[in-house]
């Protein structure tokens, strides 16, 4: 059965709670503890912006038996026209010119993309331009951002443009890589790391990988590592906006981000 309208734990964001009208998640939260207040209106049936699947179709919200509350997006909009918000992490990431919110991304943590697709150059359908992803550590016990960067950036290559989940190679796999940037870096006030790799490919004009590790601020302050996936080419976002992004990333209710490429910690060639 549809859970009741009500306030429930956030599904991606435990520190928070979410109001659900009975049939979608609403754009309404608040603190555990804050006091019950009003109860937000109704949508009219229209709820927040979900992720859509491989073919396209919407992911509809359904309660599972064991909790009241569906499953929802992990990084939604703040409100900012400007920003997008990843809760479970407690950071907010610049939404720049040339990027959108995700949509018709099967991948749920996904931060934002380029906008539109384009006909890969080697085996399967669409491919994107660009893409950034946001995700929490907690495979091992490992907290160093220099040693986790420098390990993720190796999947990450793998990830963006090896073989996909239908197993085909939509860049003709990797031929071979180049560190071209990796060193200290502040984000959002927390001493991180990153590591970006130059990717040439079977087929097309490659791209560029980085991987970058920080710790949360919120909960156990697990580290987060941030992906940048970026095209080489004609319709390439410049390399410019990884910097960028990562100045602009800030913690949830800051107004500073307190950081970025070259912002106290600089990074080596």
């Amino acid at each position: 059965m549809t859970p009741a309208p009500g306030w429930y734990p956030a599904p991606h964001a435990p520190h928070l709670e979410r109001w659900w009208d009975g049939a979608a998640w609403t754009e309404h939260r608040r603190a555990p503890e804050a006091p019950g207040g009003p109860v937000p209106p109704s949508p009219g049936g229209t709820g927040p912006e979900t992720r859509t699947g491989p073919t396209g179709t919407p992911s509809a919200p359904a309660p599972g038996s064991e909790s009241p509350a569906p499953s929802a997006p992990e990084s939604v909009s703040a409100g900012d026209p400007t920003v997008v918000e990843d809760q479970l992490n407690g950071v907010t990431f610049p939404l720049l010119d040339g990027w959108v919110r995700p949509q018709h991304v099967s991948r749920h943590d996904v931060v934002m993309t380029t906008p539109g697709t384009h006909d890969c150059p080697g085996e399967g359908s669409v491919c994107r331009s660009g893409m950034v992803i946001s995700r929490t550590v907690t495979a091992t016990d490992e907290t160093s951002p220099e040693l986790l960067a420098e390990e993720d950036v190796s999947e990450a290559a793998e990830d963006a443009f090896e073989e996909d989940a239908l197993d085909q190679s939509p860049y003709g796999g990797i031929e071979s890589h180049e560190v071209v940037k990796s060193g200290p870096v502040a984000v959002a006030g927390r001493a991180g790391y990153l590591v970006r790799w130059r990717v040439t490919t079977g087929k097309g004009a490659g791209g560029h990988v980085q991987s970058m590790v920080f710790p949360s601020s919120v909960g156990t302050e697990a580290p987060i590592v941030v992906r940048y996936v970026f095209e080489s080419g004609e319709g390439a976002p410049p390399l410019s906006d990884m910097d960028r992004i990562t100045r602009g990333i800030r913690a949830v209710g800051d107004a500073d981000p307190g950081g970025g490429v070259g912002s106290g910690v600089g990074t080596r060639p």
